[in-house]
């Protein structure tokens, strides 16, 4: 009897290691983001504000369209933000709910953005609670933030946070019964999805969705 409980007690753990957050990686490259077919994460978020905001589980009331940039002092993300502004409306007639998770504090979300006129619904995951649990979190290293800090970026003062961590440029789009339909995610922070083709997976899910 001893061992059968040893046994099951050992399994149960296992099984919490395999289920809980996996290890932030160092490199980009080694991100390994949530999968087409997984169950959306629980998430805390903050509003604008400051207030907390939770995402999931579902099932939802309408479907996600959550996208993933690293903050407003990167002129890649202002640029895809800006971009994106094509498709919203049609995304919005589709029946999504559009949430951008920035890296940046509640208190600069929109006032760090270059790009004018952005009245997306910003989010702040500073404590990179979101993008560990859809995995594109990684941990910036300190080369990297050397070069940060000579081009005037500071991470720290940006994400109120000293965990030095941003999330890989990432979308995921997800359905009403809150399973992730869609995903995409690239290391080089260089290269974002297009609105076309984030309005086509979307088409495409929403047309399974029904």
């Amino acid at each position: 009897m001893y061992n059968l409980l040893r046994v099951l007690l050992l399994g149960v753990c296992g099984f919490a290691v395999l289920a809980g957050a996996a290890p932030v990686p160092s490199d980009p490259a080694q991100v390994v983001p949530l999968t087409v077919g997984s169950a959306m994460p629980v998430a805390v978020v903050q509003n604008g504000d400051g207030s907390e905001r939770r995402l999931g589980p579902g099932p939802l009331l309408r479907p996600l369209v959550l996208i993933f940039y690293r903050g407003g002092w990167c002129p890649y993300c202002n640029r895809h933000l800006g971009a994106l502004k094509q498709v919203e409306p049609e995304l919005v007639k589709l029946g999504y709910e559009i949430l951008f998770l920035s890296a940046d504090r509640p208190e600069i979300l929109h006032s760090s953005l270059k790009e004018p006129d952005i009245h997306y619904t910003l989010l702040s995951d500073a404590r990179m609670n979101a993008a560990r649990a859809y995995r594109v979190a990684f941990r910036v290293d300190a080369a990297a933030l050397a070069q940060y800090r000579e081009y005037g970026i500071d991470l720290e003062a940006a994400s109120g946070q000293t965990h030095h961590e941003l999330p890989v440029p990432a979308a995921f789009i997800i359905d009403r019964a809150g399973v992730i339909r869609f995903v995409h995610a690239n290391p080089d922070f260089t290269t974002r999805i297009s609105p076309d083709e984030l309005l086509k997976a979307a088409r495409a899910v929403k047309k399974e969705d029904r």
